[in-house]
């Protein structure tokens, strides 16, 4: 509370990543409740970044949490990587009608519809676009054996996507975009028109609105993804 007040910030964020079982989610839960405490609403802010897999979620009693928070950031992304032995789409909108592994079966929407079914308000939901995408090589479609991983750690900002010799496609059926060829393989990441569909998402289900991880990998102009997302929200 001293550092907020000295540089006088709107609050606190929580980015526990992540409660890993029930005792940690009840820590978790004190941990808000203390904060808020000393930052109370509404002077202060208080917001966290939570996992979109169920598999995380399920550690949180998340309608009890979101009593002490004002924003629920849902990092809706990285739901493939190379932790998953097949490719798969990182951030994808609608959980495909036959997912090829479990971490297919997450999606924006599985994660927003898990929170709600648990009481959380929609508008403190906010969902993340992620400003980068993710590299597997010797491949060019989901569902397939990578070799290794392009770029730095297996990403590259979305600002340095479509790769050089790449061509760039689009699943409307899931909301998901990828490009292959070039030194990046398969890369799975977002652009201006899945965007623009998460936006529709967004509208639809009375949320909160974007965030994005991280700015700096964004571009400029029409193919901005954060002028996409403020554009869609606000022409609707």
């Amino acid at each position: 509370m001293d550092l907020v007040n000295q540089f006088k910030l709107d609050g606190i964020d929580i980015d526990w990543e992540h409660p890993a079982d029930m005792q940690q989610g009840q820590d978790y839960l004190y941990l808000l409740s203390k904060l808020r405490e000393a930052l109370p609403s509404p002077r202060y802010t208080l917001t966290t970044a939570l996992p979109a897999g169920e598999w995380a979620l399920k550690n949180i009693n998340l309608s009890a949490a979101q009593v002490y928070l004002d924003l629920i950031n849902v990092m809706a992304y990285d739901f493939s990587g190379p932790w998953v032995n097949l490719t798969g789409h990182q951030a994808q909108l609608y959980t495909p009608s036959s997912p090829h592994n479990e971490a297919a079966r997450i999606s924006c929407q599985s994660a927003a519809h898990y929170m709600l079914s648990q009481g959380v308000d929609p508008k403190k939901i906010l969902l993340g676009i992620p400003a980068y995408g993710r590299s597997f090589l010797g491949c060019n479609d989901i569902n397939q054996p990578c070799s290794g991983r392009g770029g730095e750690d297996g990403t590259f900002d979305y600002c340095d996507l479509p790769r050089p010799g790449a061509k760039e496609y689009h699943d409307d059926a899931i909301g998901a975009a990828y490009c292959c060829g070039g030194d990046g393989g398969f890369v799975t990441y977002d652009t201006p028109r899945t965007v623009q569909q998460k936006a529709r998402f967004v509208t639809k289900m009375g949320l909160g609105g974007l965030f994005y991880w991280h700015i700096t990998g964004d571009k400029r102009g029409s193919k901005s993804l954060v002028e996409t997302g403020f554009k869609a929200l606000h022409d609707m």
